[in-house]
């Protein structure tokens, strides 16, 4: 049954005929790839008013590549029967397109600069042995394979000889060109890392934290806006983005900076995104059919995240400077599996292993963990460049000392955590009972967990770059849970102000009894809606949710806020809360309770919805006379007792001098 899953996937779903053909008809390119040199990692050097047409000449350069390896994979047959039909008809031809692809991104840089060295070599590609090769399929197994085989028996065919084309072919995986099983390996069996560096007199030992959610609103493409700006499909494979929310490959500078984000704190527009992580399991996804999905390789279950955890840390020996806004940068290689190791950077483990981490495996947790990939991505900056040319060479790592090289500078750190809730597969039947998982990639490069990669572009408000800095440096732990560190502080003043409000309304009772147990709560709701000003989403919502309220508050908000805590018995005092009506207004925006939450009475008919500030200018004009009455109608008070008193003081008056004036008549 579970053949005729992946079956079904093979036919109409991971790119229809692309797909059902890479698995072979009856012979299969059982562990072969294209592999070409990388040209983009060649130039170090692309003059500004050169880049863009170097990048479209570049991601053509993918996109050629992509080609020939779908041909390679669709053309069994023909390389069975004639053993120079892959040079001849792929390879050749490939070359060709190359070369003169090079010679565009060569004249492109000769008009504005000197002409670059070395480069026609990068044109010639060859087929190589991928190390995915398939057992001979037999009558009895028909290439089902056995545990521990070269694809991990990972043919996947309805169980009756399977020379149809119905499973997942040589190299495995649901659409024929990986996983397979060599590419998975216990956690247990891997070493514990080596442990930290020790921190040394100038460290920066803080961290900042920033949360962005787990791509629940589902924003993926497979662009690339870092490495093929202006360049549909350039990836070749689908991405998960948190954060900014208008990444793709046209989005500008000023696109990013005026985007949504995800993150809670609005101060963090960064973009930050990797490949997707996908169950083989016969899952039609959006891109089944698609260039960067299905048509390419890249199919099965689109797994959501479990946790993303974003984290900048500091340098064990030196201070951190604050990074440059639009700093891009890419960590780990995509390329990796053909390019070699230099510059891959995949880190793969399980939670509660997780100072064991694996390179270039996939690994098999056991029941009760979850698999876990992480970014650590480069910590020095060369102090003048956003980008380069290679995407490479204006950040670098530190030494394991944390020293940087030469011209370098530390900057803030980014460590990139994903959780994904997956199973590990059972490789002994090919994943029949339990998926394959891999992450996308480009087509040649089979899924291999070596070419896990990471992309991050620094879209930080300036002010909350430099708090970042200064938190890092003085070795404090703030941003996302940070409890009382910045952006942890302000709600803890809220719960302070909720209880000192309600000890003080026994006192003010015999004052005024209606008006205490509706402004009371005031001061509470509005700390819910928005905490103090300039909270950037400090109470835990969304910051887009949070900050309007806070940004928009009037300008005596502070004076309200110590009535509400220290002197809470004046209340009875219509000048300390009654302002203008354009500032009433502005209050019940910022979610002030306004009139309705001053006097407990729901004079607009809109209920309780005033004291959270979803009402605007409706309550204000009747709050004046009901917040005013009581004082015109009191008992005992100042005015009363004088309208009381000044006749009898008069007549009393009177009637001494009458004494005065009798007492003269007598005498006299």
């Amino acid at each position: 049954m579970a053949a005729n899953v992946y079956a079904s996937a093979t036919d109409a779903g991971s790119g229809g005929e692309a797909a059902q053909t890479r698995s072979g008809t009856g012979v299969r390119t059982a562990g072969a790839t294209i592999d070409c040199p990388d040209v983009a990692g060649r130039l170090t050097s692309v003059p500004e008013r050169a880049r863009p047409e170097v990048d479209k000449q570049l991601a053509l350069l993918d996109e050629q590549i992509a080609q020939a390896y779908q041909r390679l994979s669709t053309s069994a047959e023909q390389i069975r029967q004639d053993a120079g039909f892959a040079d001849s008809a792929i390879v050749s031809p490939l070359k060709d397109k190359r070369a003169a692809t090079i010679e565009r991104i060569a004249i492109a840089i000769d008009r504005v600069a000197d002409r670059p060295e070395g480069l026609e070599p990068l044109a010639a590609c060859t087929v190589r042995d991928s190390g995915n090769q398939a057992p001979a399929p037999t009558a009895s197994q028909g290439g089902g394979g056995q545990p521990g085989q070269g694809d991990g028996g990972q043919d996947q065919g309805t169980g009756q000889g399977q020379g149809d084309g119905q499973g997942q072919g040589g190299n495995g995986g649901q659409a024929g060109n990986g996983p397979v099983a060599a590419d998975f390996v216990d956690i247990k069996s891997a070493r514990p890392d080596a442990g930290t560096p020790r921190q040394q007199g100038g460290a920066s030992r803080g961290s900042f934290a920033t949360d962005c959610g787990v791509n629940e609103n589902g924003l993926f493409n497979s662009d690339n806006i870092i490495a093929a700006p202006g360049v549909t499909n350039g990836a070749h494979h689908f991405h998960d983005y948190v954060g900014n929310q208008a990444n793709n490959a046209f989005a500008s500078d000023q696109d990013l900076a005026n985007a949504e984000t995800s993150c809670d704190d609005p101060g963090d527009k960064s973009s930050y995104y990797w490949p997707v992580l996908r169950l083989q399991n016969g899952t039609k996804e959006q891109d089944a059919t698609s260039p960067g999905g299905g048509i390419e390789g890249n199919a099965g279950e689109i797994v959501t995240p479990k946790q993303v955890t974003l984290t900048f840390v500091g340098n064990p020996r030196d201070k951190v400077t604050a990074m440059p806004r639009l700093l891009r940068i890419i960590t780990g290689d995509a390329k990796s599996f053909v390019n070699g190791p230099a510059n891959a950077n995949a880190s793969w483990s399980c939670t509660g292993f997780e100072d064991r981490q694996l390179k270039d495996k996939y690994p098999l947790c056991p029941r009760g963990s979850d698999v876990v990939r992480t970014f650590k991505f480069q910590s020095c900056w060369d102090g003048r460049n956003i980008d380069s040319a290679n995407h490479r060479t204006h950040v670098a790592f530190a030494d394991a000392a944390g020293t940087c090289p030469s011209g370098f500078r530390p900057i803030p750190q980014l460590v990139q955590r994903i959780v994904y809730d997956v199973d590990a597969p059972s490789l002994g039947d090919g994943g029949r009972t339990t998926p394959l998982f891999a992450v996308d990639s480009f087509p040649e490069q089979l899924h291999k967990p070596v070419t896990d990669h990471g992309d991050f572009i620094n879209v930080f408000d300036e002010d909350l770059m430099r708090e970042m800095v200064d938190c890092i440096n003085e070795g404090r732990t703030c941003g996302a849970g940070a409890g009382a560190e910045p952006g942890g502080e302000e709600p803890q003043e809220q719960p302070t102000g909720t209880p000192q409000a309600p000890e003080q309304e026994p006192t003010r009772t015999p004052e005024a009894p209606q008006e205490q147990p509706t402004r009371t709560p005031d001061a509470p709701k509005d700390g819910d809606a928005g905490g103090k000003p300039g909270d950037a989403g400090a109470n835990g919502g969304k910051g887009q949710a949070s900050k309007p309220p806070a940004t928009g508050r009037p300008a005596p908000e502070p004076e309200p806020r110590d009535d509400a805590t220290t002197t809470a018995p004046r209340t009875g005092e219509p000048e300390v809360y009654v302002t203008p009506s354009a500032e009433r207004g502005t209050a019940n925006a910022g979610g002030r309770g306004g009139s309705d939450g001053d006097t407990g009475e729901d004079t607009d008919g809109l209920g309780g919805s005033q004291a959270v500030g979803t009402a605007t200018s409706a309550a204000p004009t009747p709050s004046v006379p009901s917040r005013t009455e009581p004082q015109a109608v009191g008992e005992g008070g100042l005015a009363d007792t004088g309208a009381q008193l000044w006749p009898a003081a008069a007549g009393a008056v009177l009637v001494a001098a009458g004494f005065v004036v009798l007492r003269r008549a007598r005498r006299g």
